[in-house]
C-alpha cells in the first residue's frame, strides 16, 4: 500500500501543478474583413468596399426602396462569424453596423447612397433651379414683371424615378403668387415640398470663372431662350473675342464653355452676354506651367550599395523601393543605357520585379518607380510616402515606356479588394498619375509626402484613387508585352474644375499589386522622358 501512494502522491502532485498552468499564448491577430455583397436594385464595386474605415458603401438605384433594401449574398473573411446575418432586408436609412470577429472584434458599417436626379423648370426662367432636398424646396425665378399667376411649369421631378406620383399634377400649378405644396407618394411613404417661384432683377450673372494654365472653363445664367455666348481678351486690349455659338452648352438659363489656347501665367477679362445685356467685366489670370523634375531619369547615385533615382547630394524628387530590396542586396529600379528613340539623354529607367530571399524568407518586390520617398523598411516589409507639393492643373502625363510582361509566380498572403489573383495568371504592370489635397495628418504622411503606404497593413494603407482627396486621376494599365518604345499619354479625369491640389503623385510599376507581395518576377518595366502637358 505505501508502495502504491509512493507512486500515486507524486503523479497527483504533477497533475494539479499541470493543471495551474496558466496559458498566456496571446491569440494571433487576423482581421475579418467583407470581402462582397451582392443584392437586387444597386451596385457595389471593389473600391466601395474600404477595409480602412470598415465600411461598404451600396449605391441603390433610384426605384430601390432604402428602407427595403434586400442583400441575397455577402462574403467575409474565412473563418469569420458576423454579429447577425449579413442577407435579407434591411433599413439602410441609417447605416446599419455589424460586428465580424474570430480572435478579434471588427465593426464594419453597411451604408447606402441614393442619388435621386431633380429637376424644377419653368418657361422663361432666369437661371437654373435651385433645390434643397433636406428642406424639401425648389425655386426657380423669372425676370421682374413676370406673371406670376400665369407661370407654365415646363418639368418637375422630386423623387426617385418610375415609382412615384405626384399631386397636383404639372398643368395644375400655374399661379406662384404664393408658395404651392406638391405631395409625392413612394415606396408607401409621403413628402410634401415646396415650390418657389420668384422675381429677379438679374439678366446675366456669372456662376464660375475657373482658369488654368492654358484652359478656362466659364458658366453664367441668363433668362431661357435669349441669345447667350461670351467674349474674352487679353486684359486691357481693344478687342474682344467672341466665343463661337458651337462651343456653348445650354441648359435652360445656365450655359457653359471650355476655352483652350490661353497663354500661362496672363491676365484675361471675361464677359457674359445675354441679348444685349452684359455681364459685370471679371478679370482673372491663368496659371503657370512647369518641367517635372528629374523626369528624364538622367541622374542616379549609389550610397552604401543602395541605387536612388537622383543625383549624389541632390534633393530627392523621385522614389523607389531600392532601400527596401537591399536588404536581399536585391537592385529594383535602376538607370541604364538604353534610352527612348530620339531622346536627348542617354539614360532610361529600368524597373524589375524580384523574388528577393531575406534572411531565409522570400519576398516578392516590384519594380517600382514614384515620386516620394521610401521612408524606411518594418521588418521584411517597407514604409514609403508618396507625393510632391505642387498647385498647378496640367492636363496629361505624356511619357515613353516598354514593357515584359512575365506570368505571376508569386501571390502574397492578402488580395486587393475585388482582385482575385492566382499564380500562372498574366501580371499587369501599372503607370497611374494624381493630383489631389491629401491632408497628412489623415493620411500618414508629412507635408512634403502626405500619403503614407505602409506594406504591412497594405489593406488599410493602400492608394485609393477614388478617395475624397482625389481631385484628378488618370492610369495605363500594362497588360501586353511592349518590345520597342512606345510614347503613351494618360489624359487626368478632373473631378471638379475649381479645386487646386496641393500634391501631386506618379507611380509607376513592373507589377502593379507589388504591394501585396503578387506579381511576376519577369516583369520589368522600362520609362524615359515623362512629361506634363497643359493643354
Amino acid at each position: 500500500m505505501k508502495s502504491i501512494l509512493r507512486i500515486l502522491l507524486p503523479a497527483l502532485c504533477v497533475l494539479t501543478a499541470v493543471s495551474c498552468i496558466k496559458n498566456d499564448l496571446p491569440y494571433p491577430v487576423e482581421e475579418i474583413r467583407i470581402l462582397s455583397i451582392a443584392g437586387n436594385g444597386f451596385t457595389v464595386g471593389a473600391n466601395d468596399i474600404d477595409p480602412v474605415t470598415r465600411t461598404v458603401t451600396l449605391h441603390l438605384a433610384e426605384a430601390t426602396d432604402i428602407a427595403a433594401v434586400e442583400i441575397t449574398s455577402a462574403e467575409i473573411t474565412e473563418g469569420g462569424s458576423s454579429s447577425e446575418p449579413l442577407t435579407g432586408v434591411f433599413d439602410l436609412r441609417a447605416p446599419k453596423r455589424v460586428i465580424l470577429s474570430r480572435y478579434q472584434d471588427y465593426e464594419w458599417t453597411i451604408a447606402a447612397e441614393q442619388p435621386i436626379e431633380r429637376y424644377f423648370t419653368v418657361a422663361g426662367q432666369v437661371g437654373t433651379a435651385e433645390i434643397a432636398p433636406a428642406d424639401r424646396t425648389a425655386t426657380v425665378w423669372l425676370p421682374e414683371g413676370s406673371d406670376l399667376r400665369a407661370v407654365t411649369v415646363t418639368s418637375l421631378k422630386l423623387g426617385p424615378a418610375e415609382v412615384t406620383t405626384m399631386t397636383p399634377s404639372i398643368g395644375e400649378l400655374t399661379d406662384f403668387t404664393s408658395v404651392r405644396y406638391v405631395y409625392l407618394r413612394y415606396h408607401g411613404r409621403q413628402e410634401r415640398w415646396s415650390l418657389y417661384v420668384r422675381e429677379t432683377a438679374v439678366k446675366v450673372q456669372w456662376k464660375h470663372l475657373d482658369l488654368w494654365a492654358t484652359i478656362a472653363w466659364l458658366g453664367a445664367e441668363a433668362q431661357e431662350g435669349t441669345t447667350v455666348g461670351f467674349r474674352y481678351r487679353p486684359s486691357g486690349a481693344a478687342e474682344w473675342t467672341e466665343v463661337p455659338a458651337d462651343r456653348i452648352e445650354i441648359s435652360g438659363g445656365a450655359f457653359t464653355t471650355k476655352l483652350t489656347g490661353l497663354r500661362p501665367e496672363t491676365a484675361y477679362d471675361f464677359v457674359a452676354c445675354s441679348n444685349e445685356d452684359r455681364s459685370p467685366v471679371e478679370t482673372r489670370s491663368t496659371e503657370a506651367t512647369a518641367v517635372l523634375p528629374g523626369a528624364g531619369f538622367e541622374e542616379w547615385s549609389t550610397a552604401k550599395e543602395i541605387v536612388y533615382p537622383y543625383a549624389e547630394g541632390a534633393a530627392p524628387y523621385w522614389g523607389s523601393g531600392n532601400p527596401g530590396a537591399s536588404i536581399a542586396n536585391a537592385t529594383l529600379t535602376e538607370g541604364v543605357p538604353d534610352p527612348r528613340p530620339g531622346s536627348a539623354g542617354k539614360l532610361a529607367a529600368r524597373l524589375t520585379s524580384k523574388f528577393a530571399n531575406i534572411f531565409g524568407i522570400g519576398k516578392f518586390a516590384a519594380g517600382n518607380l514614384f515620386l516620394g520617398t521610401y521612408v524606411r523598411n518594418d521588418g521584411t516589409h517597407g514604409i514609403v510616402r508618396f507625393g510632391r507639393p505642387f498647385v498647378l492643373r496640367p492636363t496629361a502625363l505624356r511619357g515613353w515606356m516598354k514593357f515584359n510582361r512575365g506570368t505571376v509566380d508569386r501571390v502574397g498572403t492578402t488580395q486587393p479588394p475585388g482582385v482575385k489573383i492566382q499564380t500562372g495568371d498574366p501580371d499587369c504592370g501599372m503607370i497611374y498619375i494624381a493630383l489631389g489635397d491629401w491632408d497628412p495628418a489623415q493620411y500618414g504622411g508629412d507635408a512634403e509626402s502626405p500619403v503614407e503606404i505602409r506594406t504591412r497593413t497594405i489593406e488599410q494603407t493602400a492608394f485609393d484613387p477614388h478617395g475624397e482627396a482625389v481631385i484628378a486621376y488618370g492610369e495605363l494599365p500594362l497588360t501586353e508585352s511592349v518590345a520597342e518604345w512606345t510614347q503613351f499619354t494618360i489624359p487626368l479625369d478632373y473631378r471638379a474644375t475649381n479645386r487646386i491640389p496641393t500634391h501631386l503623385v506618379i507611380v509607376c510599376s513592373a507589377s502593379r499589386y507589388g504591394d501585396y507581395f503578387t506579381g511576376s518576377s519577369q516583369s520589368v518595366l522600362w520609362i524615359d522622358d515623362f512629361e506634363l502637358l497643359w493643354e
